[in-house]
């Protein structure tokens, strides 16, 4: 049988030849490409290589012309130290001559010193030898004195000191009598000069505030309508106001009359609406006192706040407004105290104007120099302390603070401000009519003050005139000089400061009369 004629042998020859042929052609194209890979390879190798020996001779350059700048930079950093060294070098050497030249003065100094002290041991062992002959000298001649003048040289000591002493002190009263004359004339010329501008350019208008308040009625039938059924309107007003009200034989007028000014004048304005409103029972009072108590507070805010607009005093606390604000209700002898707070102020700012002084500090300190006034039944103390306490506690400055605890000198006065609120408080409490005094007590002060007088060695009558602003003195020729009246007029006023309170000053006169008498036969 003929295999090369059946087609499946003829297919399977030609799938056998057709595997051999392409087995041959990959083989031959696979060695083709092997050859241009390695080729390839050899030509990206090559290739690699130059770029690598010219990265390379690119970082080497990029590296010394690195180095090089730093070189640079060194080099310059460098010759800057160097130059500074230089500088340092010619200081200290400018320094060590200049510190030689100071130890050669030094050493030059200290052997003239040395020279000096020779001479001085020299001098002062001289001197002592001089002064034993001065001595021997000396004694000698005490021991010839006593001698001639038989006394002893203790008694003689004492006579010649005695001597001394008394034409010491003649001298120095005669001494300080000129000298005191010239000062007062000056001192009282230029202060009556600044108090007499002062009161010129600041005049104030006074009226006297009563300690009670009296309020009038419509009718005497107003009167049972106050006092109520058995009382109890009368009771109501005095427990919801704490004032005493008096209902007495006074026609269409009852009387108030309290410790306490502001109740008392929350009392007076509460019953003045009550009668004019016509409906007066317990629950009605209670309510008109607590409004008319809201409305007072609100008044005196703004009493305190116009007080410190019109002295130009900026930034004071609102309590201390308010503090403030009620002394328009409080009297001090009479006076209203806010204004005499006020008339301090300006007198203050008008005599520190004229001094050089800060003008809005003084005013400040005037105007606060009686805050304490408006607390002092609250609290333990003077006014004074009461109200530097309250200053300092509200953040007052320091010099406005002393001032207020130095005006009545609790505390001793230490700036002019000082000294300036204590005069103008003075002289607004002290000019005619400022002020309402009880009969006993002036007439108490003027006792008091003669009292000192004549306590005095000397002294044989005193009179107290002019309101006690003058005391005059009469004194026994034979036991008071001229030289020593100085003395005792200045003694008796430092005992009157010492012992008694008062405004303003009191002028001490010593007057010492010498009469001879003789007869003609």
């Amino acid at each position: 049988m003929d295999l090369s004629s059946h087609p499946f042998v003829i297919a399977a020859l030609g799938l056998v030849g057709g595997s051999l042929l392409g087995f041959v052609l990959r083989k031959v194209i696979v060695e083709g490409n092997e050859k241009n890979i390695k080729i390839q390879s050899r030509q990206i190798i090559e290739n690699a290589i130059v770029e690598a020996e010219q990265l390379k001779k690119e970082a080497l350059l990029q590296s010394k012309e690195a180095a090089y700048q730093v070189k640079q930079a060194l080099e310059e950093e460098l010759s800057l130290e160097r130059d500074e060294l230089r500088d340092e070098q010619k200081q200290l050497k400018r320094k060590r001559d200049s510190l030689k030249r100071e130890w050669d003065n030094f050493d030059r100094k200290q052997t003239e010193i040395y020279n000096s002290e020779r001479r001085l041991q020299a001098q002062e062992v001289e001197w002592q030898e001089k002064h034993k002959e001065i001595d021997q000298l000396l004694a000698q001649k005490r021991y010839e004195l006593s001698k001639v003048a038989g006394i002893t040289e203790d008694e003689a000591k004492k006579l010649l000191m005695d001597s001394l002493e008394s034409e010491a002190r003649m001298d120095a009263a005669k001494r300080l009598a000129r000298i005191e004359n010239e000062m007062k004339v000056e001192a009282d010329r230029k202060g009556k000069n600044i108090l007499a501008l002062a009161i010129s350019r600041y005049a104030g208008d006074y009226v006297a505030d009563r300690t009670v308040s009296m309020v009038p009625l419509p009718s005497e039938e107003m009167k049972g309508r106050i006092i109520g059924r058995e009382g109890r309107n009368i009771r109501a007003i005095e427990a919801a106001t704490g004032i005493d009200i008096i209902i007495d034989d006074t026609p269409e007028a009852v009387i108030l009359s309290g410790f306490n000014p502001v109740r008392r004048e929350v009392a007076r304005l509460a019953l003045l609406q009550l009668i004019n409103d016509g409906r007066i029972h317990p629950g009605r009072i209670e309510e008109v006192v607590d409004k008319v108590t809201k409305e007072l507070e609100i008044t005196m805010r703004e009493a305190g706040e116009q007080a410190t607009f019109d002295v130009g005093a900026h930034g004071v606390h609102v309590e201390l407004i308010n503090i403030l604000g009620r002394l328009k209700y409080r009297t001090s002898y009479g006076q209203n105290v806010l204004q005499h707070s006020l008339e301090v102020s300006f007198l203050c700012g008008i005599m520190a104007s004229e001094l050089g002084v800060d003008v809005k500090v003084a005013k400040r300190a005037g105007l606060l120099h009686d805050i304490g006034k408006a607390v002092d039944h609250e609290v333990e103390g003077s006014h004074a302390i009461i109200g530097r306490d309250l200053a300092k506690k509200y953040g007052e400055p320091d010099e406005v603070v002393y001032a207020i605890g130095a005006h009545h000198e609790e505390q001793p006065p230490m700036s002019v401000i000082d000294i300036l609120v204590q005069s103008a408080d003075a002289l607004s409490g002290a000019r005619p009519g400022a002020r309402k005094e009880m009969l006993q007590s002036y007439v108490k002060r003027l006792e008091d003050l003669e009292a000192i007088a004549n306590e005095f060695n000397g002294v044989e009558k005193s009179y107290a005139i002019q309101a006690g602003r003058d005391l005059r003195i009469i004194v026994d020729s034979n036991k008071v000089k001229d030289e020593d009246a100085t003395l005792l007029s200045q003694d008796i006023a430092k005992a009157i400061e010492s012992k008694l309170t008062y405004p303003g000053q009191i002028r001490v006169t010593v007057i010492r009369e010498t009469r001879v008498v003789e007869y003609a036969k």
